[in-house]
């Protein structure tokens, strides 16, 4: 069986490019041919740009004098690592429009996971639940969509198309708990609750990529991995690492501060990302896949909550495991008191939600 997996563009967000990864893997291991799709980097207008682009990089190189890259754009020096990766790990089926001719390539279409139906990080929506298939015979199944919140993010006429085209699906899962009650309430439609795709590869199957790749040992053992760096958040880093004795060591965000030297906003590799979790006593963070990587790689954590980015996805993991101390929602809102997690306690039901969400995948296909 050939299989096609729809989520949000990859780019330079790892836990967006290793849950593609995860889920791409699981459905290889089960003996399926997979590929994820996309679209070219570049439009065709690219092509004719470039040139311009390379006089006017040679023209500040040579005659300004400024150290500037010639061959290549600011972007594709800042995500040179994260492309490398994508290119050596998923299997890519890329074209400029998508249309239902795709249907003649692949038995099934897999939406998820991630964010990939909220609205804001994808347009047009409808497109996130197969519009472009248009009546085409195909399979169609949702694995762990997010809607990111546990509200409806939609307008009234997103809402209808959507909750039509989702009734076309053969088997719909979210992965929040509050996924599921969307489904039900403004899109009548039944789903179950998965995990992510990066909780079915197991802390081994990610020490294998850090092994196959050349990385650096990292500089402290408190990861710090921040979305949204705050001022308030720097002080309870400082507090947590004298309160534990630990040496806190920073991982670049996804997000690139302009003002930096180029260098500065290179994105380190999907490996190193990695090994920054392996190397860890202690991870402070305030991403969703932040938390989900402390839990695969079995550290202590604690997360500190945006109720902008949505807690629901917090929320909802954390409940999964037991976990829900490990989430506060300010960081004046941290106490000293947190007792140590029982990763014994938290496999069990790791392995529980394993089976469950796999099962999920083969029926479903």
């Amino acid at each position: 069986m050939k299989i096609a997996i729809l989520t949000l563009s990859l780019d330079t967000n790892y836990g967006g490019i290793l849950q593609c990864y995860a889920l791409q893997t699981v459905l290889r291991s089960m003996g399926y041919e997979v590929q994820v799709l996309t679209r070219p980097q570049y439009e065709r207008t690219y092509y004719i740009i470039y040139p311009l682009a390379l006089c006017k990089r040679l023209f500040k190189r040579f005659v300004l004098g400024k150290k500037i890259a010639i061959f290549k754009a600011p972007h594709q020096i800042i995500r040179q690592y994260t492309d490398r990766f994508i290119h050596q790990y998923i299997h890519q089926y890329t074209r400029r429009i998508w249309t239902s001719q795709i249907a003649s390539c692949f038995n099934a279409i897999i939406v998820g996971s991630d964010q990939v139906w909220r609205p804001m990080y994808y347009q047009p929506i409808e497109e996130a639940f197969l519009a472009f298939l248009g009546d085409a015979d195909i399979k169609r199944v949702a694995y762990a969509a997010s809607f990111g919140v546990d509200y409806c993010e939609y307008t009234e006429e997103q809402r209808k198309n959507c909750s039509f085209l989702l009734k076309r699906f053969n088997a719909v899962s979210v992965r929040e708990s509050s996924g599921v009650q969307l489904c039900r309430k403004y899109f009548d439609t039944q789903a179950i609750q998965v995990l992510d795709p990066t909780l079915l590869l197991s802390a081994d199957d990610y020490k294998a990529l850090i092994k196959k790749s050349k990385t650096q040992p990292s500089k402290g053992n408190m990861l710090v991995y921040m979305i949204d760096r705050t001022k308030e958040k720097e002080e309870l880093v400082e507090r947590i690492a004298q309160e534990k004795g630990l040496t806190p060591f920073w991982m670049s965000s996804e997000t690139t501060d302009e003002k930096l030297p180029l260098k500065q906003c290179i994105k380190m590799s999907v490996e190193q990302w990695l090994r920054s979790f392996d190397d860890a006593e202690f991870v402070l963070t305030d991403s969703f896949h932040g938390c989900v990587f402390s839990i695969i790689f079995r550290k202590q954590f604690l997360a500190v909550g945006n109720k902008k980015r949505g807690l629901s996805r917090f929320d909802s993991l954390l409940t999964l495991f037991s976990l829900q101390d490990r989430l506060i929602l300010s960081p004046d809102k941290y106490k000293n008191n947190l007792s140590l997690i029982n990763y014994n306690q938290v496999q069990g039901y790791l392995r529980f939600f394993q089976d469950q969400s796999l099962l999920f995948l083969k029926t479903s296909l």
